[in-house]
């Protein structure tokens, strides 16, 4: 009897080992097959078409990338961070720090992947010399933009900037030198800036690459000056995700998969210099 139940038990325990084994098998193999779906919100240009060439290598490595357009610069952190997208592309790093500071926001960037240059737009004039005295400047009312903007137009060489103050908290009222005596109107949103520029609004306008280009704009044919080039610029745009998920596998793919030479080679030629790309 003893000598029979121990078979009994040998047998049982064999069979659960190959149960388990063989489940392990099957978890594995549906595992590596199953494709995972990231759904990405991002601004129409450059971010989806950046996206859209991602696509089909995306989806040989088994990721179905979803792009979810928007038209504005609130919505997409508000859509991550109430888990309805997976990450969000269209932003820079102090915008970034400042929602999540004004929002409290838990995010983290995964990666820089383009750096979009501002330009001048003038339907009066062809070059920043021929701005009058009083010129009536145009700039986005976004407070996180104020400091690029300021600092571009010192590089530019028509206003000083007072020194010793953190490049990032720069304000209008820390000009201390504007020999045309430019006036900075700041009371319009980023994606109207074109259509005030095409009615011929102020005497130059400032406008965002990607909101140049998505209005039928050449930033770099259109524009009488834009913004010098810089490869150490803190205005990359990022891919951001909720705290965590940075590490995520899908996450890490997208973003190397964005930083590779098919892409950023695809950068290059597709925008000539309006959007340039960045590799880390």
């Amino acid at each position: 009897m003893k000598r029979w139940l121990s078979l009994v038990l040998a047998l049982s325990l064999a069979l659960v080992l190959a149960a388990c084994g063989s489940a392990s098998s099957t978890d594995k193999s549906q595992g590596s097959n199953k494709e995972v779906t990231l759904t990405v919100g991002a601004s129409n240009v450059p971010h989806a078409e950046i996206l859209k060439q991602a696509q089909p290598i995306l989806k040989e490595k088994g990721i179905n990338l979803k792009i979810v357009t928007f038209q504005d610069y609130i919505l997409p952190n508000k859509a991550l961070a109430t888990n309805q997208i997976d990450a969000n592309y269209f932003q820079t790093i102090p915008y970034f720090n400042l929602q999540m500071k004004e929002n409290g926001y838990k995010f983290s960037n995964a990666g820089g992947i383009h750096i979009e240059p501002i330009g001048v737009y003038s339907k009066k004039y062809k070059s920043l010399k021929d701005l009058p005295n009083g010129a009536h400047i145009i700039i986005s009312n976004s407070v996180s933009d104020h400091p690029r903007l300021l600092l571009m137009l010192q590089k530019l060489g028509l206003i000083e900037l007072k020194p010793g103050i953190d490049p990032q908290q720069y304000d209008i009222k820390d000009i201390v030198s504007n020999p045309k005596n430019l006036k900075l109107d700041a009371n319009y949103e980023a994606a109207l800036l074109p259509k005030i520029y095409k009615n011929g609004e102020g005497d130059a306008v400032l406008i965002n690459s990607n909101y140049a280009i998505d209005n039928g704009l050449d930033p770099m044919k259109d524009s009488i000056a834009h913004e010098p080039s810089d490869p150490k610029s803190p205005y990359v745009n990022i891919i951001a995700v909720r705290k965590g998920d940075e590490n995520k596998p899908a996450i890490k793919t997208l973003v190397q998969v964005l930083h590779s030479k098919q892409i950023q080679d695809w950068i290059k030629q597709k925008y000539h210099g309006a959007v340039l790309p960045v590799s880390e």
